[in-house]
């Protein structure tokens, strides 16, 4: 129920409103003084609150306009003894709710307090209604602030997130590692109607079957040794917001029955428990493994696998969205600059060469981590060839790429993609197959691109 903040320095009074506020199963939170109201209120946020126009120590108006700077949305009433049309008119003009006169009548404070809820329940309803909708009519990158990129495989990702995030289904999100899958799971979670509730991480592939078992479904006090006191589960903790199971190709047999029927029932006990609990979950899965591929194993359950794969999203791989790149290098500069290196402005051209050349099997972890090491050695305003982590800067300088600024965007990546590919098919001695799996694309995709870029 409700959380209602009584502050008044009588009391009698206190003691009043706070046994009206208990019999309509709300909780009473209760203050002497303006100030401590506040606090109060700091501590624990109230969906109400009913303060005393007079007090020593902070009056109703430090009240009304300390709650009001914190939550706008919290209707607060005052309460006083003069009962005179211009004091109330003086305490709406204030922003308050309602006005309340002494001596209190039990009966009206009732419907007070039903009134009021209603209309946090409506403001609240209101604001978060159009948050949602600034959300969705936002530009791609203030929508998706960690979903960097303009190529056209990043705007995939984030229509789907937008349509997928309306839903309450179950979603699987497959990519290497260092995809960001992590980041696409918050992007639901932030996107859809459970924003409000918990987002709640658990990295199946880092904890043993009796740990994990503990984690998903908590634990009563003497269920196991060590156990010394009951604890709650991630399923529990994310009851009405979202459950992120990451690594979850990684999960022991016996756990994939138990994570099962969890999710067909949205129920489970506690380990050592008895009872049944209840939860309102929304379940999303990543994993960097081909889960067809241990489904066919028999390594993952077919049935948990369908029940988890409703609606997938693919992250492709940072080489497979080079184009994407310069993008994310200036993201990354304003990101960890400030903390690092406040000087650097950007990359420079030859250390562009390099980094557009690397095929990043860590992905876009390993970039964010190149570019925070490029930072901290570098001496400019911009990052040089010599800043950048050893495996980048490579034996001689004629092994890096050049970068044409003169040209634009897209004529660059061209440039660069024709300059790597050349580079990979002399290494390769020419030989096609070979020239491909240095690349890490197709040998299909590599016969198109010798063509389009006229390498024979």
């Amino acid at each position: 129920m409700a959380v209602i903040l009584i502050v008044d320095d009588n009391e009698t009074v206190r003691e009043g409103l706070a046994h009206v506020a208990k019999k309509l199963g709300h909780t009473p939170v209760l203050a002497s003084s303006g100030g401590a109201g506040v606090e109060a209120f700091k501590q624990k946020r109230a969906d109400f609150v009913i303060t005393d126009l007079k007090m020593e120590g902070g009056t109703g108006v430090d009240v009304l306009k300390g709650v009001s700077a914190l939550d706008p949305d919290v209707p607060i009433m005052i309460i006083t003894g003069f009962g005179t049309v211009e004091t109330a008119v003086e305490a709406m003009k204030l922003g308050a709710f309602d006005f309340i006169t002494k001596p209190i009548q039990p009966e009206v404070v009732r419907l007070k307090i039903e009134r009021a809820l209603e209309l946090c329940a409506t403001r609240r309803g209101r604001r978060k209604a159009d948050a949602m909708s600034d959300y969705l009519t936002a530009e791609a990158d203030g929508k998706f602030p960690d979903l960097v990129g303009s190529g056209e495989k990043m705007a995939i990702v984030r229509r789907t997130v937008q349509k997928i995030a309306a839903s309450d289904t179950t979603v699987f999100i497959a990519g290497e590692s260092g995809t960001g899958k992590e980041l696409v799971a918050r992007a639901i979670h932030r996107l859809s109607k459970r924003a409000n509730g918990p987002f709640i991480k658990v990295n199946c592939g880092a904890l043993t079957e009796t740990l994990l078992e503990s984690e998903l479904f908590g634990h009563e006090k003497g269920a196991f040794t060590g156990a010394v006191k009951q604890k709650l589960g991630r399923f529990e903790l994310a009851d009405q917001g979202t459950l992120f199971l990451d690594e979850i190709g990684d999960i022991p047999p016996a756990m994939q029955v138990k994570l099962l029927r969890a999710l067909q029932e949205q129920e489970f006990e506690r380990v050592g428990g008895e009872h049944p609990i209840k939860v309102d979950v929304r379940v999303l899965s990543a994993t960097n493994k081909d889960l067809e591929a241990e489904v066919a194993s028999g390594r993952f359950r077919q049935d948990l696998y369908f029940r988890l794969h409703v609606l997938p999203v693919k992250l492709p791989p940072l080489r497979e969205r080079r184009e994407d790149i310069p993008h994310l290098c200036t993201h990354f500069i304003a990101k960890l600059g400030p903390k690092t290196n406040a000087r650097v402005r950007a990359v420079g051209d030859a250390a562009l060469g390099r980094i557009m050349a690397y095929h990043w099997p860590g992905n876009v972890r390993e970039l964010e981590n190149a570019i925070e090491q490029a930072l901290v050695f570098a001496e400019g305003d911009e990052i040089t060839p010599n800043a950048l982590p050893q495996f980048l800067q490579g034996g001689a300088e004629e092994d890096a790429l050049s970068v044409p600024r003169e040209l634009s965007l897209p004529e660059i990546l061209d440039d660069l993609e024709r300059q790597l590919i050349l580079k990979a098919y002399t290494k390769a001695g020419r030989v096609k197959t070979e020239t491909a799996r240095l690349l890490g694309i197709k040998t299909s995709a590599l016969y198109y691109k010798l063509e389009k870029y006229g390498i024979e």
